[in-house]
């Protein structure tokens, strides 16, 4: 599935890490950001934490894109 990061969304809350570590990291200033990369969209496997992290983002900072 691809995940796009809305960076002027993010609140630097923190959710997304706690629920999918080992796919989100953070910039200096909090702001969420992939691992190892600063592409604001990137294609992952679909894992129940994956989307967990993106359902429970406060402001809609992760959003899932769907196929057409």
């Amino acid at each position: 599935m691809k995940i796009k990061i809305i960076p002027d969304k993010c609140i630097a809350c923190g959710l997304c890490h706690v629920h999918a570590p080992e796919v989100f990291d953070y910039h200096d200033d909090g702001i969420v950001k992939f691992y190892a990369t600063d592409q604001q969209q990137k294609e992952l496997p679909d894992t129940s934490s994956l989307r967990s992290a993106v359902k429970l983002c406060p402001t809609g900072a992760l959003k899932i894109l769907e196929d057409i």
